[in-house]
């Protein structure tokens, strides 16, 4: 029996006051829908069928970011109008066999847990349908779970078509649903919309079906914070934070890292770390970043696609992309490192210095307030304060080149194309060009003749 899943994603999200289509709100800088099929795909179905509606020509263009191996099994159905949950399934189900399995999935629950639906489909398995339901400390807004005298399922009814002793019950709906392709081809036409909604209810049809004698089955999830649906902005940051709760519970579970607070936490990509990684409050990281042993990340960094070495230390408001780190390197605080950067061992960069498409070599400090973009420093430089690496002409970027041991004073502006050999010394405010012809331990130094007006009076306002 192959497994079919259908995401429902048609719908306008009128609550979240935006015209951007519900299912594409990002939960950690991922549109919704994308989670939820990256978590569908890893039930290794047949084919995922995505039911879109409103606004489908971008819901259909945002599928093209995902890989591949994942969009080769996704197509997309439209619903023309959007007349309920049962409408919807009903628009997928031509393109279905008979014999097969359908998970119903949704676009804006984004946090499902692929092992509790894994759990969900194996018991799906021996029912006619199947309803994934959860408890809810506050149940308003979802359909009740109503069970009777023997604990089984007698029928699901909507928040708002509630009796107020039914609103009282605590087991919700959470919409999942999971039937043979037979039985939904034959019921979900039988739906009826009587309803104040005026629409067809997919939960509707878990009671029609249990009055005809069907095997109609009931699992219950083990953690409803993870199943919540998204209709709001509220509940929007609800499953942002839900969801980076998650993430900081797996990093102390399973790396052993130390957080200064779990709930000031984000990870938009994979975080991976090493034996006794520090991780201080409001820090960022997206893409794919990892952290050696005994990294220190300090209060406010934002870090993408970065690799740190053992014993390193982040200090605080630091912005880095892109760029390797290996061991005992030094970086902030409020300093920039932009993509293309390769640091070597015990290398500091200071407060205010950013650093671009550069090697530096080990040893090497820029402790502050300098540029470093399209170089190359050997190893042991001191890179005074103030000092510009001079990259671009106005057309096209070039390379400076600095040997080991160059001493920079500060103030200094390195114009590329320029190679500064090893051990040369560069006074504080010279601008270094090719014109130089340096040796190794030269000292270079271009200061003007000063002078000293006697008595100078500085220009007044007149009154």
């Amino acid at each position: 029996m192959s497994l079919e899943i259908v995401i429902l994603a048609a719908g306008k999200g009128k609550r979240m006051l935006s015209d951007l289509p519900k299912v594409l709100h990002p939960i950690a800088g991922r549109p919704m829908l994308e989670m939820v099929i990256k978590t569908a795909s890893l039930l290794d179905p047949a084919h995922i069928h995505v039911v879109v509606g409103h606004h489908a020509e971008l819901i259909e263009q945002s599928l093209t970011a995902l890989p591949d191996t994942i969009r080769s099994h996704i197509d997309c159905v439209m619903q023309p109008e959007q007349l309920g949950t049962g409408h919807a399934v009903s628009c997928a189900l031509p393109n279905i066999k008979d014999d097969s399995l359908v998970l119903v999935l949704y676009g804006d629950t984004p946090l499902t847990p692929a092992q509790v639906l894994g759990d969900f489909i194996i018991e799906s398995q021996k029912h006619d349908l199947c309803v994934l339901s959860a408890y809810a400390d506050n149940p308003f807004g979802y359909g009740r779970i109503v069970r009777d005298n023997l604990g089984k399922l007698e029928y699901i009814v909507e928040e708002r078509d509630a009796s107020e002793q039914t609103k009282l019950i605590h087991e919700i709906n959470t919409g999942i649903i999971c039937a043979k392709a037979s039985v939904l081809k034959k019921w979900l036409p039988k739906i009826r919309n009587n309803n104040s909604q005026g629409e067809y209810y997919l939960t509707d049809l878990a009671g029609m079906l249990v009055e005809s004698g069907h095997d109609v089955g009931l699992s219950m999830a083990p953690d409803f914070s993870a199943l919540t649906g998204v209709n709001t902005k509220s509940q929007l940051a609800f499953a942002e934070r839900t969801y980076q709760h998650m993430q900081a519970e797996q990093l102390m579970r399973e790396y052993g890292v130390t957080l200064a607070d779990p709930s000031r936490i984000d990870i938009r990509g994979r975080l991976t770390c090493g034996k006794d990684c520090y991780i201080d409050v409001n820090c960022v990281f997206e893409g794919e970043v990892e952290l050696g042993d005994r990294v220190r990340i300090e209060a406010g960094c934002v870090i993408k696609d970065c690799k740190i070495g053992d014993d390193s230390v982040i200090s605080p408001y630091t912005v880095m992309e892109s760029s390797l780190m290996k061991k005992r390197t030094t970086i902030g605080p409020f300093a920039r490192l932009r993509p293309g950067n390769v640091l070597e061992d015990e290398v500091h960069v200071g407060d205010f210095v950013e650093v671009k498409k550069s090697v530096i070599g080990k040893g090497t400090k820029a402790g502050h307030l300098s540029y470093l973009g399209d170089a190359q420093l050997g190893a042991g430089v001191n890179v005074g304060a103030g000092t510009i690496t001079c990259n671009y002409d106005g057309a096209n970027k070039h390379r400076t080149i600095i040997g080991d041991d160059v001493f920079i004073g500060s103030d200094t502006q390195l114009v590329a194309p320029v190679n500064v050999p090893t051990g040369v010394t560069i006074a504080a405010g010279t601008t270094y060009t090719s014109r130089i012809k340096a040796t190794e331990n030269d000292l270079v130094i271009s200061r003007i003749n000063g002078l000293c007006l006697k008595g100078y009076q500085r220009p007044r306002k007149d009154k």
